[in-house]
């Protein structure tokens, strides 16, 4: 028989990721000189003279230019917040991409990760729907992979570490390019550095493994770019980057206001063509094949149960409480384990379980497993589960009749 899982509560929305509104235009006393012009070059904006060594006048990318800016040096002159609240407000009236961008960037002190695909483009700087769909897919999966690799170094993460890396990417805010061939992302330095980093070191370790490879015949860079970062699933963002394409880019621009992080080289665009997507493919078979299944000591709370028959062994579905990085697991048990975790669900206790997390599948499943016993909780996250238990509707015959059939979950 199958039992559906029991409810859990809403996780609340994370957080926004500064305090300061996105559309609200920084104040001059927060606006360094040289950061706002850094960002201004970075944006394509041109500096076009001004006084030497007290301010520079810049004009945005493109013709017409009939908006320009007086940017300070320094704050060494009594004008300099004058000048900067001037800067400020005519960028916040500049129709121009590139000035919100930079507000943006002024805002929330962010590195900026920047794809590219080199795709035929529609008429009038159009695209298909189509190709921004897959940009942004692809960029997403890269960023997932490169969030997974803050969490554990390793070449398949399968089913581990997903909510807290998914997590992540919440702090992240994303903007297009024109013709849907580039995207953008601001990663806030405060908290969400560490991801930028990792996909940087990542990229280049791969790119690094693809030219080695090419070079030997060989693909042992690509063990040692695990270290790094890489992994299956940064292969596979990378092959759904490049299908379809005449050629890819990735490239990380550091903040101006925290600097380049240690171990990182100031940022280039690391590049991707469709020769090497075989090489790509490789690499992420290599991965899963090399992962190992690990012992594991998993307690959960029995969300589903499942026999063919009305006696013997039967399958178990557990919403993990600790022992092991995924949300759910599976685990066939003996006929004697399966009713010691039927009595569990039916009290409201979660189970411990001995056994090997298979890498195969995903990290999804217990194989080998004994030593099962329910676990004594505190009153409070018993009540939870006994209230949780109530909601579901009821079955007369917990352990008994042979089901019809499995009963697929959002995990499975």
């Amino acid at each position: 028989m199958t039992h559906r899982p029991l409810d859990e509560p809403r996780r609340p929305a994370p957080p926004h990721p500064v305090g300061t509104p996105l559309d609200r235009t920084p104040r001059p006393a927060d606006v360094d000189p040289a950061v706002l012009a850094a960002l201004l070059h970075r944006h394509g904006w041109q500096r076009r003279g001004g006084a030497a060594g007290h301010y520079g006048r810049w004009t945005p990318p493109g013709p017409g230019g009939a908006t320009s800016l007086l940017v300070p040096v320094s704050r060494a002159f009594p004008d300099s917040d004058d000048l900067l609240g001037e800067a400020l407000d005519a960028l916040a009236r500049c129709r121009t991409p590139s000035a919100h961008a930079v507000l943006a960037a002024l805002a929330v002190p962010s590195d900026e990760i920047h794809w590219w695909r080199d795709v035929p483009g529609g008429p009038a700087g159009t695209a298909p729907w189509t190709v921004e769909e897959r940009l942004r897919s692809a960029a997403r999966q890269t960023l997932l992979a490169a969030a997974l690799a803050t969490r554990a170094r390793t070449g398949y993460h399968g089913a581990r570490h997903r909510r807290p890396a998914a997590a992540c990417l919440g702090h992240v805010l994303v903007g297009s390019a024109a013709g849907g061939a580039g995207l953008t992302a601001l990663v806030p330095v405060d908290p969400a550095r560490p991801l930028a980093v990792r996909l940087h070191q990542a990229v280049y370790a791969v790119r690094e493994a693809i030219d080695y490879r090419r070079a030997t015949g060989a693909m042992d860079a690509f063990d040692g770019a695990v270290r790094a970062g890489a992994s299956r699933e940064l292969t596979e963002a990378l092959v759904a980057l490049v299908r379809g394409t005449e050629g890819a880019r990735i490239a990380v621009d550091w903040a101006p206001a925290a600097g380049v992080p240690a171990d990182c080289a100031a940022a280039e665009a690391v590049e991707f063509s469709p020769g090497d997507l075989p090489v790509l493919r490789d690499a992420g078979a290599r991965y899963l094949r090399a992962e190992p299944s690990v012992p594991v000591r998993v307690t959960g709370a029995v969300v589903r149960m499942r026999r063919t028959q009305p006696h013997g062994e039967g399958t178990v579905r557990l919403r993990v409480l600790s022992g092991a990085e995924v949300p759910y697991v599976r685990v066939t048990l003996d006929e004697e384990d399966y009713r010691t975790a039927g009595h569990a669900h039916l009290v409201g206790l979660p189970v411990r379980v001995l056994g090997r997390l298979e890498s195969r599948g995903g990290f999804r499943r217990i194989t080998g497993a004994c030593e099962v016993v329910p676990v004594r909780v505190d009153d409070e996250e018993r009540d939870r589960l006994m209230k949780s238990l109530e909601e579901e509707p009821k079955d007369t015959d917990f352990f008994g009749a042979p089901d019809a059939g499995p009963e697929r979950g959002p995990d499975d």
